[in-house]
């Protein structure tokens, strides 16, 4: 009997984004279903074999490999499939189960993005205009996930089975992995309501429906001689009604009367929990939930690990999955504190009854060090990528096993390297932290309330009713990200790079202008990644050259690192705000990345609590602001797209970190005159939650997604907003274009909740992942709508 070691899921992309490429490749149509599906076998082959025969892992995971979302994977599976979708896509459900090829991938694809077919004259092909499924983000991090749609007459069946086809995969190369998958009262108290659903109608109604697909899934795993299978529930570290216990109670009890029920050995079933304590929920498992594995997130929650163990040397069958290595962050794990828990975990339930892992999926940091030659080396050396986190779980499990001195050398270049950072003056500016004590309440809070800002900016702006805007970015082509990387590779001079992007400012601005856009922005081509762009011109951020991570579908985003205290040295975006107002008579919006995005963002120090580290990044963007307005520049955009997804899990803590985080917006905004007018901009979370909040941050105007979330914002029942606000009227993130009828029916749907002297016309985010041909035709609809209302005068 021995200590296991195992991992709950591997990043999709590859170690060089292939699959980001290859899917991407298959929409615009350069590949075939055949062709991507034959990369994707090979990429998923690579890491099981990565994962286990190079690197040593007990347990492999399964079916976590995604072609754009696990959450959608599953829904898909299990049938969930709005019939808009079932009606253009699939003429026989006799087909199914099937592979995702053909049709099923067609549907898939457009449940995640869109569909759009507008035939030319004379063809008998019908019109088509889907629009994509809500998105959202992923507990209280920065994936998105697609959010599942359920009906009250909703009937369930296996659909897909890829499940199985990656199990078996897998054992043909010799490979035992564990199949993963979304656990039922999960998936269920993640979706939504279709829409025209009754009001009482929750999805989790719908259990007793869903778990024969699911007993069926448990079924043909068991016979495929898969020994165990991973169901995600994350939904257990949430506040909870206690109803929800017994869906706990009813899932599981027949999912192991399955698994007992499928073969002579029956398959185990391991109940899987991250970003959080369970403790609050600890009865919905014990002592009633027949499960023969639990896993833990002790990075996030150590405070759980005493009671759990406690509860689970109860259970004398019961392997314990101890999440120890930090699965959401790039730092190095303190081994010997690490190892003091695995010893602890074995001394109360014995080896047999142990597993290492990371605290959740490693789908949340980058693939490997190895293609970090850039990084400073002592930086570097405080690091673990994916790869490297599975070494720390072998290294740990060996030590658990043979004893603490057969991992000797490795134990002590870990605690050098611990020490190393520790001490590092790297890390440690004695100005920053002076300036931090300097803040007062005078520098949170405007100088005049927002009714008297108001009138002083219509006299300088003399903006129309339904003011027009973009969120800020407009398309990275091929040909900017070919220019800049030849700036970085020293092919082209900083005046050649300089002239280029100016004339891509030049080509933006114009656009909006033509299109009678009534506030310009200057289109953002000279930075990569709104984050990363103002954490190269900080002191204190490190940069990766590949350390890449999935945001959503093929999006992926390479979060700089926060190493240590934070500064701005001199001003970042001042000269080009004023070449690109120089171009234009229109007010320019300067536009700048918030201190709680910039923190969320990135990967951020472990070693202090967020507050300070936000702080840092406040006064940093609040000298940006100061020089901005002293510029000329009177709009300034401050973006905090993730305000909301930093929100604690528990509403018991959301007080203290919404204090806080809106404390360091008004410290990076409040420095301007009435005459600057500050916006905002969120996106893609449930921001009706935390709307007094977004009120207390006293932007002039906040803009923020509503159209691929369907205006649930504006529909709930507490929505008020005092100042101005643009409720996003169509969804950038997939490429469809709106019509002006479906533009016209979310701003008269506006104006039943707000003002029509506070609404502004905009998109749900930026334009950066879009094509120019979309981006022209969608602001033209939309700038005609908004004309359209100024002259007709709607009032609700």
């Amino acid at each position: 009997m021995r200590v296991l070691s195992a991992n709950l899921g591997f990043p999709r992309m590859g170690a060089n984004r292939e699959l980001k490429r290859q899917v991407e490749a298959f929409w615009s149509g350069k590949v075939t279903d055949s062709a991507l599906l034959k990369v994707v076998n090979e990429l998923r082959k690579d890491h099981w074999v990565l994962q286990k025969n190079q690197l040593g892992l007990d347990i492999v995971p399964s079916n976590d490999f995604s072609l754009y979302d696990q959450v959608l994977d599953q829904a898909f599976t299990v049938g969930a499939i709005p019939k808009r979708y079932r009606d253009v896509f699939i003429k026989n459900d006799d087909l199914l189960p099937s592979a995702l090829e053909g049709n099923m991938l067609s549907t898939y694809f457009a449940m995640a993005r869109g569909y759009q077919q507008f035939p030319t004259e004379g063809s008998n092909l019908p019109v088509i205009d889907l629009e994509a499924m809500e998105m959202k983000k992923w507990f209280d991090t920065n994936y998105h996930y697609i959010v599942p749609e359920f009906d009250p007459t909703q009937q369930f069946k296996l659909t897909c089975n890829k499940f199985l086809e990656e199990y078996k995969q897998a054992k043909s190369f010799g490979i035992e992995t564990r199949p993963v998958l979304i656990g039922p009262v999960s998936l269920l108290l993640l979706g939504k309501a279709s829409p025209n659903s009754p009001a009482d109608f929750a999805p989790i109604q719908l259990l007793e429906r869903l778990l024969p697909v699911y007993e069926e899934i448990v079924k043909h795993l068991a016979e495929a001689g898969a020994r165990s299978v991973q169901f995600d529930e994350p939904c257990l570290v949430q506040d909870l009604d206690s109803k929800i216990s017994q869906s706990y109670h009813e899932a599981y009890s027949c999912l192991s009367m399955a698994a007992k029920k499928s073969s002579a050995e029956p398959i185990k079933i391991q109940l899987t929990t991250y970003f959080g304590n369970i403790v609050p929920n600890l009865a919905f498992i014990f002592p009633n939930l027949p499960i023969d594995g639990l896993h833990i997130d002790l990075v996030r929650a150590p405070q759980q690990f005493e009671t759990v163990l406690s509860a689970a040397e109860k259970h004398p069958t019961l392997q314990l999955s101890i999440g120890i290595i930090n699965g959401r962050n790039i730092w190095k794990t303190d081994l010997s504190a690490a190892f003091d828990m695995v010893k602890k975990a074995v001394a109360v339930l014995g080896t047999d009854r142990v597993i290492v892992t990371p605290s959740c999926s490693l789908l949340h940091t980058p693939h490997s060090l190895d293609a970090e030659t850039e990084l400073n080396p002592d930086v570097k050396d405080w690091l673990a990528f994916s790869v490297e986190k599975i070494k720390e779980i072998v290294l740990l499990t060996k030590a658990a096993n043979n004893g603490i001195d057969s991992i000797k050398d490795e134990l002590e270049a870990n605690q050098r390297s611990i020490q190393t950072r520790r001490t590092s003056p790297k890390i440690h500016n004695p100005a920053v932290q002076e300036r931090l004590k300097s803040i007062d309440h005078d520098m949170i809070r405007r100088r005049s309330t927002f009714d008297k800002r108001w009138e002083k900016q219509q006299e300088i702006f003399k903006l129309p009713d339904f003011p027009t805007t973009t969120i800020g970015s407009f398309p990275q082509t091929g040909e900017v990200r070919k220019a800049r990387a030849a700036f970085k590779r020293g092919d082209i001079s900083q005046e050649e790079y300089n002239k280029f992007i100016n004339e891509e400012i030049k080509k933006c601005i114009q656009l909006q202008e033509k299109n009678d856009i009534d506030v310009i922005v200057h289109g953002e081509f000279e930075r990569t990644d709104m984050v990363e762009f103002f954490g190269e011109h900080l002191e204190g951020y490190a940069f990766t050259k590949n350390g890449w991570v999935q945001s959503y579908g093929s999006r992926c985003v390479k979060p700089p690192i926060i190493y240590g205290d934070v500064y701005r040295p001199k001003p970042i975006t001042v000269e080009v705000a004023k070449y690109a107002q120089s171009l234009t008579k229109k007010p320019l919006k300067g536009m700048l990345t918030g201190p709680v995005t910039m923190l969320q963002w990135s990967f951020v120090r472990d070693d202090q609590h967020h507050k300070p580290t936000t702080q840092q990044l406040a006064l940093a963007i609040r000298d940006e602001v100061t020089d901005l307005e002293a510029a000329g520049i009177n709009i300034i955009q401050i973006d905090e797209p993730a305000l909301r997804e930093g929100l604690p899990l528990r509403h018991s803590e959301w007080k203290e970190y919404l204090d806080w985080s809106v404390d360091c917006f008004l410290l990076a905004s409040c420095s301007v005159a009435d005459t600057t007018q500050i916006h905002t901009h969120m996106c893609y979370s449930d921001f009706y939650d935390i709307i007094d909040a977004i009120s207390c941050m006293d932007a002039d105007v906040i803009t923020i997604e509503n159209s691929r979330s369907d205006l649930k914002f504006l529909g709930a029942e507490s929505f008020t907003y005092p100042n101005e606000i643009g409720p996003g009227i169509y969804d950038i993130h997939s490429p469809r274009i709106p019509s002006k009828e479906e533009m016209e029916h979310r701003l008269k749907e506006m104006l039943k909740r707000l003002k029509r002297n506070s609404i502004w016309v905009n998109p749900d985010c930026g334009l950066k992942t879009r094509k120019w041909n979309e981006v022209d035709l969608a602001l033209k609809n939309m700038t005609e709508v908004a004309k359209k209302f100024r002259t007709m005068g709607y009032q609700v």
